[in-house]
């Protein structure tokens, strides 16, 4: 597999570790080029994770006022909705640091078509981040977990914007959700100068042993088997989730 694995005896330990290296990449890419471009994941483990780094994190406000909010995907619902990853990130994170209102980059309105969101984020991103050889928006930091089927993001098995290869965001009807998503593709992902990718509990063990002894040539049985970005991979993981690992690095 892809990337350097950390496992941990509890979850907590493994948020301390990630705090820490989320304060170095954002000093780093502050120092680099004035600015820390960072996207943010939906789900618990990633939710408990923003409210321990609203506890925890001793507030630099220079390096808040400097860091800009993105998401890897939300749900075609308003930004109030329960289901809004904008509204979890808000609620544990967003509203208790000092970050810049405009600095917090929305991927969904209800005053825009699914299709004009997708074209205003995809703007967004090429004005704001600084771009790869190919054109592509880079991230300092992607943050991404993964459900029990192997989607990352909204890239879910069986999709279209699986094989979508050039443009940086698309949107997906997620036929078993009876949803819209818009998403962050694998283009975007992968040209990330940092991914972390948090898994937590039991109920991954299976599948992340099998992402883990697939052999390494053989075709992708499970979407986040498609991240490989040229920066930095790194997965964080409970010992719950890693359990099921023959080897541990």
């Amino acid at each position: 597999m892809n990337g350097s694995s950390h496992i941990f005896e509890n979850i907590d330990a493994l948020y301390a570790a990630l705090e820490k290296q989320w304060q170095l990449i954002a000093h780093a890419a502050i120092a680099d080029h004035g600015a820390f471009h960072v996207a943010l994941a939906g789900g618990s483990t990633p939710r408990n994770f923003y409210k321990k780094l609203a506890q925890q994190l001793v507030v630099d406000e220079r390096c808040w006022h400097k860091t800009h909010i993105y998401f890897g995907d939300e749900r075609c619902v308003p930004q109030d909705h329960s289901d809004s990853n904008y509204h979890m990130a808000k609620e544990a994170l967003l509203s208790a640091v000092p970050l810049l209102p405009e600095h917090v980059h929305a991927m969904f309105s209800t005053d825009f078509s699914v299709e004009q969101n997708v074209a205003r984020y995809e703007s967004l991103l090429h004005d704001a981040l600084p771009q790869d050889v190919n054109g592509c928006p880079v991230f300092d930091l992607v943050l991404l977990g993964m459900g029990e089927d192997g989607h990352t993001a909204s890239l879910f098995p069986d999709t279209e914007i699986l094989h979508e290869l050039i443009k940086p965001v698309a949107a997906q009807f997620v036929q078993k959700l009876d949803a819209w998503r818009i998403s962050l593709t694998f283009p975007a992902i992968n040209a990330a100068n940092h991914v972390a990718i948090l898994v937590a509990g039991d109920a991954k063990a299976k599948i992340l042993a099998d992402i883990f002894s697939a052999e390494k040539n053989m075709v992708a049985r499970y979407p986040i088997q498609q991240v490989d970005p040229t920066g930095q991979l790194d997965w964080y993981l409970d010992i719950a989730a890693a359990h099921l690992l023959n080897s541990q690095d």
